[in-house]
């Protein structure tokens, strides 16, 4: 259904190829036949005017014959003279001063039930002298000629645009299947490649997207490489601290310090945790698993308020450390960065996260959460870690989390539907 409405859209590509390409045999067409039909025009009046001078050589002949008193021809008289001859034709014999010496021609259409005619005119001894020649059957070759034309140009169209059509589809197809893997790049799979044949200029960008996607794999490769051995490098440093901050004597100063160090160390776990799902070597542990129990388990144990509804006594087959671990991050990140009251919402195998802030930036909702990245300044300061480590959890346990904000009341809604 979807091919058959690309197929039909007039805005498509495939149809503005094949109206330039109608347009183009059209215009070719015509000008073709306009070409041929004044062509074969002029070289029917010119035949017509040389038949009508013959006409007019023998009606000349006749006449002198007349005056001489010679015997009539048994054919009847086929010319005219003075007030026979008709009157537009008269007026250019008498504004022509050569035709005492020189015969002119008129083309007569004035008169469609006689059919058009070619007349000769002359003056003999004064007297005006005039022959025609008729033009019906050059007149009706022209019409068959330009019938001719005009079915020609039909049938040339009826076998062009389809032809066209053929030709952009394989093209379009092409350009499709870049446009295709250009997708598959968006949503992660950086391994997608067009591998596109050929010398042409759509095997250009299909070369182009190709780089692009090494470029870009190689860039995200040595990112998260980066991530993970400042992650690793930074645990021996870290227990040290966590050591030393476990020694210092009670203070206030103290207690400063080791919330630092903790918040430090939560950050290098999520380092750890985010260089580990990027290189793809996590697996899900499931078991059967009471969501209502575990989503309430989860939500006590982050120590929030937060309002927690459970419709049914849903069992789900999942990995229950990783499930809690997306849940803690979204309810923190409710907390957070939106506005209570932060609702909880367990209803078949969806888990519903819902605040009342301002809402996810269009930046996460059209390009999902970056590393390091909040997105807004009215979401709140952070590291852009805790929805990044959701995301990437749940395409481990093969969960689908969106995100989006709500109309009215504003907020953010964090859906996680887990697999039946």
């Amino acid at each position: 259904m979807r091919a058959l409405g690309r197929l039909a859209d007039p805005r498509s590509l495939r149809w503005k190829i094949a109206a330039g390409v109608a347009a183009a045999a059209c215009a070719m067409a015509l000008g073709i036949g306009v070409l041929v039909h004044r062509t074969t025009e002029a070289r029917s009046m010119n035949i017509g005017r040389g038949n009508a001078i013959r006409e007019l050589a023998t009606a000349e002949k006749e006449f002198r014959d007349e005056r001489a008193g010679l015997p009539a021809p048994s054919q009847p008289r086929f010319y005219k003279v003075d007030a026979e001859i008709p009157d537009e034709l008269l007026r250019r014999l008498d504004a022509e001063p050569r035709a005492d010496h020189w015969p002119i021609t008129w083309y007569d259409t004035s008169r469609p039930a006689q059919g058009p005619r070619m007349w000769a005119a002359a003056r003999v001894d004064g007297t005006a002298l005039a022959a025609a020649a008729d033009m019906g059957s050059e007149q009706r070759s022209l019409q068959a000629l330009d019938r001719h034309i005009r079915y020609a140009a039909l049938a040339t169209l009826a076998v062009v645009v389809p032809l066209t059509v053929l030709a952009a589809e394989l093209l379009l197809r092409r350009l499709r299947r870049v446009a295709a893997t250009a997708r598959r790049i968006r949503r992660g799979d950086l391994d997608a490649r067009t591998r596109s044949g050929g010398h042409d200029e759509i095997t250009e960008i299909s070369a182009a997207v190709d780089l692009m996607a090494d470029a870009l794999r190689d860039r995200l490769h040595t990112e998260q490489r980066f991530t993970g051995d400042v992650a690793h490098e930074l645990r021996t440093p870290l227990a040290g601290l966590v050591t030393s901050a476990s020694l210092l004597p009670e203070s206030e100063a103290t207690d400063l310090v080791r919330d630092r160090v903790q918040v430090l160390r939560a950050l290098v776990d999520d380092l750890l945790e985010i260089s580990r799902l990027d290189a793809g070597v996590e697996e899900a542990d499931t078991q059967p698993v009471p969501l209502g129990e575990l989503v309430a388990d989860s939500v006590r144990r982050t120590g929030l308020t937060t309002k927690l509804v459970v419709r049914g006594d849903p069992v789900v087959e999942t990995d229950p450390r990783r499930l809690d671990r997306i849940l803690t991050n979204l309810v923190l990140n409710a907390h957070r960065h939106g506005a209570g009251p932060v609702e909880v919402t367990v209803e078949g195998t969806s888990v519903v996260v819902r605040d009342h802030g301002p809402g996810f930036p269009p930046e996460i909702l059209a390009h999902g959460p970056q590393r390091f990245r909040t997105g807004a300044a009215e979401r709140g300061h952070g590291h852009g870690l805790g929805l990044t480590i959701a995301l990437g959890q749940a395409g481990v346990i093969g969960a689908d989390l969106t995100l989006t904000n709500a109309d009215s009341p504003q907020g953010a809604v964090a859906t996680l539907r887990l697999p039946r």
